[in-house]
């Protein structure tokens, strides 16, 4: 069992890793059929680092997202922060959640419409115990530009833009000064012509306080304009990782490809066959291998690799910062 590791000629930054997701396997049980959400992964978010988590839907994203916010429980593997292992007992859990913060997709959904945005802000300060809580909620506010901080306090979601909604759940997650924001899919439900506002905020953000970021998406238009590291995600596993440009500039994975090629810029669109990903039942060999289009090309047995296509299983990509590929194909032309 092999895998590909590609690196470029300058090998990428080491930061120091903050966030980490060490062989991580989430497993559920649902009518007798056991689903592999998250199949072994290797990930580590730097400090001052944003990283995208990239793939369709039914990969497994999410709830890998949900783990590393301690959401869900690992079957196997482990999360560590900050070099610990994460603890799931009360207290060390909501010690926890105020480094590594959630930013939801949807923030009309997630903001309640009874709360004022003083409310919605000073929620997470108040469980927490903080105190000078009014320049808390100023100060996160203010972070997240909504100026003057003040001139929002008394209003109702439904007085603000989707824009100024969204910039809401994000102070609400930076009153508690974190180190982490994992965000999902965090502009899916704005307009375009504010997307590109809310992230030129988390770039600033991070410039400003030095924040780490998680960014999960299915859009590799978003992941190149805010990630400096990208990792693609299939059923279960990452496929392919490494610095955004080179990951983006020349994919490697099959998969990968195809998720470019939608993009407008693209010069052919890749057609997927097959089903969509299904956790219970991950095939042998490249779990990709049913639905790839090098393999259906005839482009694989080419190269002499399409039986170890269909029946030899690539190893876990570890958590490195140079592009990595899991594909027996991409071997061969290394």
């Amino acid at each position: 069992m092999t895998e590909t590791q590609t690196t470029t000629e300058t090998p990428a930054p080491t930061r120091p890793t903050l966030l980490e997701a060490r062989d991580l396997h989430v497993e559920f049980s649902s009518r007798g059929r056991r689903a592999r959400a998250v199949d072994g992964v290797n990930l580590a978010i730097g400090e001052g680092e944003i990283v995208a988590l990239v793939g369709e839907s039914g990969c497994g994203k999410t709830t890998l997202a949900r783990t590393l916010l301690g959401l869900e429980r690992p079957t196997s593997g482990e999360v560590r922060f900050d070099g610990a292992p994460l603890g799931y007992a009360g207290r060390a859990l909501k010690a926890y959640r105020r480094q590594v913060q959630l930013v939801l997709q949807d923030p009309t959904g997630s903001l309640n419409p009874r709360h004022t945005v003083y409310e919605a802000v000073a929620e997470g300060p108040r469980i927490h115990g903080l105190p000078d809580e009014r320049d808390v909620v100023s100060t996160a506010l203010s972070h997240a530009g909504l100026r003057p901080p003040d001139r929002f306090f008394l209003r109702y979601p439904h007085e603000l833009s989707g824009g100024q909604r969204q910039r809401v759940v994000i102070a609400g997650a930076l009153a508690l000064n974190p180190k982490v924001l994992i965000a999902d899919e965090p502009v899916a439900s704005l307009d375009a012509s504010v997307r590109g506002e809310i992230l030129a905020l988390l770039l600033r953000l991070r410039a400003e306080l030095g924040l780490s970021a998680l960014v999960v998406t299915h859009d590799l238009g978003l992941a190149w304009n805010i990630a400096d590291r990208v990792a693609v995600m299939y059923l279960g596993r990452i496929v392919e990782s490494g610095p955004v440009e080179q990951v983006l500039t020349a994919p490697r994975h099959p998969y990968t490809q195809a998720l470019m090629s939608v993009l407008p810029e693209s010069p052919e669109r890749v057609i997927l066959t097959g089903e969509p990903p299904d956790p219970t039942r991950i095939p042998g060999g490249c779990r990709f291998h049913a639905r790839c289009q090098v393999l259906a090309a005839g482009t694989a047995a080419e190269a002499g690799v399409d039986g170890r296509c269909r029946t030899e299983p690539l190893t876990i990509l570890p958590a490195v910062p140079d592009a990595q590929t899991a594909c027996h194909y991409a071997e061969t032309t290394a």
